[in-house]
């Protein structure tokens, strides 16, 4: 489809159904529904050694929702980019709505870090994430889980599974039962998903 066409409410309603988009070079926008469903422990990723050492020396600031599109840009690649224009236009809209969300990690001044995702009631559907320092990433990962857990969430959605996933414990569910763990969150109210659907 058309990158154009996107809008927050057909995010949502894809969303809904365990999809989600992805652009190619030309701007096209397809979208996927992988069998199998990465999630990531809910109790928090799984924390290497140089990373507690990171996360005790407090290496990095970690604020939530001060550079939603910024973090989107970070999360651009050189090579095999599924972020496009419009991708960024319609996520940054859905920031602005209240149900999409960053966390990041600065140092003096400068964003060093992140990850962003949307908040589906008591899911969250993380997207992409992006580092400029070693272990910046991880750190705003972290503390985006955590603060899921503490906002009483079911489920952190990281879609598809890589190594980099694996090594920070992420663990793969069917659709089918991702979609009956999506289902009870969605029943589920949360301050982080504030969708009004629109006309």
């Amino acid at each position: 489809m058309n990158g154009e066409d996107l809008t927050p409410n057909l995010i949502r309603a894809a969303y809904s159904q365990g999809c989600f988009p992805m652009g190619d070079e030309d701007g096209e926008v397809n979208w996927y529904r992988p069998r199998q469903r990465a999630l990531l422990p809910i109790e928090g990723i799984r924390v290497s050694r140089s990373l507690a050492r990171t996360l005790r020396r407090g290496r990095f600031e970690v604020r939530f929702d001060t550079a939603f599109e910024q973090v989107m840009h970070g999360c651009l690649r050189p090579e095999d980019n599924w972020i496009t224009n419009e991708i960024v236009r319609v996520y940054t809209e859905i920031h602005v709505q209240g149900w999409g969300h960053s966390a990041e990690a600065w140092r003096e001044g400068r964003l060093l870090g992140g990850v962003y995702g949307i908040a589906m009631g008591a899911c969250f559907c993380a997207e992409s994430m992006f580092h400029r320092e070693t272990d910046a990433s991880k750190v705003a990962l972290h503390a985006l889980v955590a603060r899921c857990r503490s906002l009483g969430f079911l489920a952190v959605d990281a879609q598809i599974m890589n190594p980099h996933l694996a090594s920070l414990g992420a663990f793969e569910v069917s659709h089918r039962a991702y979609m009956a763990l999506l289902a009870r969150a969605l029943a589920i109210g949360s301050p982080w998903d504030r969708y009004v659907a629109s006309t």
